[in-house]
């Protein structure tokens, strides 16, 4: 489904208006009405043997999983799980259905992903099943929100052709060629497809105009500065001591800071230590100054 090959983070809510979260125990999963913590983020992975099938990875790295245990005893529902599988077999794969701007998720083997109600005997438990009666047939649909998109692919910059300058007249050559073979060129020239060869400027390579930098800048007890806010800048520099010197510029913090990326299943930060991410991809970095409480985390990594 289109909205999946865009996304890289998502997050379910069903019916219920109640998002899907992989519960603490690292083993079960519910329903919850907050959206904002980790838990409700789910990591998106395609299946390489089927281009209609994902796997939803948990924040603690587990896969959603449609289990065979049943969840009550004489009941079609079976559980489902958070588990990391030796070997990734069918049981975490699902198959995402449009019903109109809402989706289902379908297993191998035709049950669905279902968020049920708070009533006894579901109690709000989530279990993939084959609804039979009207009354839960919507419990199967969910709404998708994309969290975190994936990163266009850049394309490649077009070929260069290598042409050979016309042949200097054999007086020059005498004079000026160093080769003793007088067909050997005295020039080569680097030109864009379609550039005229008398042309010098057009064909002079593009200047590289920078990357997008997004930065917010922590407090001392680790939150983000709401004052200050998410800003933007273009750097055209490639290393992180140099986008640090200029952050400090930016941010007007007279201390030694740390640039760190926000991992986007956890919230936690990791800091960028030697290099940027390649092909100058517009990149969000969380400042942190060296008084921060997240300081002292950082270093002791």
């Amino acid at each position: 489904m289109e909205i999946f090959q865009k996304a890289s983070v998502v997050r379910l809510c069903s019916h219920h208006d109640k998002y899907l979260i992989a519960e603490n125990d690292q083993e079960t999963v519910g329903q919850d009405r907050d959206g904002s913590s980790r838990n409700s983020r789910w990591a998106v992975e395609f299946v390489d043997s089927s281009p209609i099938h994902i796997r939803l990875k948990s924040c603690f790295g587990k896969y959603l999983t449609a289990s065979n245990m049943p969840l009550l005893i004489g009941m079609r529902g079976k559980k489902v799980l958070q588990t990391l599988p030796r070997r990734l077999d069918s049981s975490v794969e699902w198959e995402p259905i449009r019903e109109g701007v809402q989706v289902r998720f379908m297993t191998r083997y035709g049950r669905y992903l279902r968020a049920n109600a708070k009533l006894p005997p579901w109690r709000g438990h989530i279990t993939h099943d084959i609804p039979h009666r009207s009354v839960t047939q919507d419990w199967i649909l969910w709404t998708v929100d994309v969290m975190v998109h994936k990163p266009r692919a850049l394309l490649p910059p077009p070929p260069l052709e290598t042409t050979t300058s016309e042949q200097c007249s054999d007086n020059e050559e005498d004079n000026n060629s160093n080769s003793d073979d007088p067909g050997s060129p005295s020039e080569i020239s680097l030109r864009g497809p379609g550039l005229e060869s008398g042309d010098s400027t057009k064909g002079s390579p593009l200047a590289f105009e920078g990357r997008k930098i997004r930065y917010e800048v922590v407090d001392e007890n680790g939150d983000v500065d709401k004052k200050i806010g998410e800003r933007t800048f273009t750097f055209k520099g490639s290393g992180v001591e140099e986008l640090k010197k200029i952050l400090k510029v930016e941010t007007g913090v007279n201390e030694d800071i740390w640039i760190c990326s926000r991992n986007p299943l956890n919230g936690k930060l990791s800091p960028l230590r030697l290099h940027l991410p390649p092909n100058n991809a517009a990149v969000h970095v969380i400042v942190v100054p060296q008084s921060s409480k997240v300081a002292n985390e950082l270093e002791n990594r």
